[in-house]
Formats: C-alpha cells, sequence, structure tokens
C-alpha cells in the first residue's frame, strides 16, 4: 500500500480537515462528535494547550484549527497569532464561553478568521467552520455588537492607516464598505453587478495592497480608519 500524505488526502476526499485545540477533553470529544458527524468535515486532531497546538498544525496541516481562547501556558490567541506570523494555512476559528471585549479584538489582530461562543447549536458550529475554511470572516452577532460600540468611543484614526486606505480604488473601497458590513463574496457580486471571481480579485488586491491576512483584518481597518462608519447606512 502507498502512504498519501496528509494535503493528499485532503485533496481527494474534498473534506474540511479540522485540528480542535482546547484544554478540557470533555470539550475536545463532545466538538469532535458533533464535527464527525456532519458530511463533508474531518476531525485530524486534538492539542489541550496553544503550544501543542502549534505543533499539531504544523503536523497535520488542517484546514481550520478550532482554538479555545483559555488554556494553561500559551492561550489560544498566542498561538493563532504565532501560526499567522509563520504563515499557516489554516483558518483560525476561536471558541470560547467569554464575550468579553478583550478577547475579541486581541483575537482579530492575532489573525483569527471567526470567533464563536461555546453555546453555539451543532449547525452554528458546522456552518462556522464551513465559513472561514472558505476564506470568509465570521463573529457571534452578540460579539459584533459590541465590536461596533466599540468602534463608536474610539479616537480618531491614525494618520498610517488613514494613509494606507486611501491606496485603494473608488471600486475597492465599495468592496471593503461590504465587507465590514457583513456581506459575503456572492452577496457583494449581487450588490455590485460583477461576477464573484471579479470580486475575488479585488478583495486580494485589497489584502496586498493593505499589507492585510484577511478578511477580519479588512473589516478592523475599515472601522478604524472611518470607510466605514458604526450607524451608517447599509
Amino acid at each position: 500500500m502507498v502512504a498519501v500524505g496528509v494535503a493528499a488526502a485532503r485533496v481527494m476526499s474534498q473534506d474540511i480537515s479540522v485540528l480542535i485545540a482546547d484544554d478540557q477533553d470533555l470539550i475536545r470529544e463532545g466538538l469532535r462528535m458533533l464535527l464527525e458527524a456532519e458530511p463533508g468535515i474531518t476531525v485530524a486532531g486534538e492539542a489541550g494547550t496553544g503550544s501543542e497546538a502549534i505543533t499539531a498544525a504544523r503536523k497535520l496541516d488542517p484546514d481550520v484549527v478550532l482554538m479555545d481562547v483559555r488554556m494553561p501556558g500559551m492561550d489560544g490567541i498566542e498561538a493563532a497569532a504565532h501560526l499567522a506570523r509563520v504563515g499557516s494555512r489554516a483558518k483560525i476559528l476561536m471558541l470560547t464561553t467569554f464575550d468579553l471585549d478583550e478577547y475579541v479584538y486581541r483575537a482579530m489582530r492575532a489573525g483569527a478568521s471567526g470567533f464563536l461562543l461555546k453555546d453555539a447549536s451543532r449547525d452554528q458550529l458546522a456552518t462556522a467552520v464551513r465559513t472561514v475554511s472558505a476564506g470568509e470572516a465570521l463573529l457571534a452577532p452578540s460579539i459584533t455588537r459590541r465590536l461596533i460600540e466599540d468602534f463608536c468611543r474610539r479616537p480618531a484614526p491614525d494618520g498610517v492607516a488613514a494613509e494606507a486606505a486611501r491606496q485603494l480604488t473608488e471600486r475597492e473601497l465599495e468592496v471593503v464598505k461590504l465587507i465590514a458590513k457583513g456581506l459575503s463574496n456572492a452577496e457583494i457580486a449581487a450588490r455590485l453587478y460583477l461576477s464573484e471571481a471579479t470580486v475575488k480579485s479585488h478583495v486580494a488586491r485589497v489584502l496586498a495592497k493593505l499589507g492585510l491576512r484577511d478578511r477580519v483584518q479588512i473589516v478592523v481597518l475599515a472601522y478604524e480608519t472611518g470607510i466605514v462608519r458604526p450607524g451608517g447606512p447599509g
């Protein structure tokens, strides 16, 4: 029998590969059961600490890391930041029982693609995994509300961020505004009467111009620079 590598096996199966990182055995087992009951999703492995998550992600090369925030030693946000720094392709979905602002902002800046509370249903969990795997951003509604409220209280954006935003074309600014409003590529394409492939190209150019990692960081920059203002027209 010829051994098949992790990446090659994934291409053949087309399943979304998930690494579960949580310091509680029962929670990891529960998440594994929920995810493995979903078609098209496989659990590649588990980790009990942030350091173990980094090691497992390097070895297993998962599509998504389902990362608990609070873990002993290196926490989930530190682990997410490390994976982003080393260029891991894995999308990070933070999972926690807490929706405290400090965790949300740290996770987003660390490179997390999504943030979901542990009281989410099985369908919400599966949808979240599929969403971040597809390159979209995902935040629980309660977290989004708190995020917007915080931006309302923040001082004016610094000159460096504002100058970076001025690099964007009019069409790119339109795309950024719609991303910040939570629209997917397909929804943006319908709104702007473009093909989805064209929208993806615009998103890629925005990321390259602004030196951003993913759509979550586009949302952060959009609010911090005033491209989108909380409570503004949809």
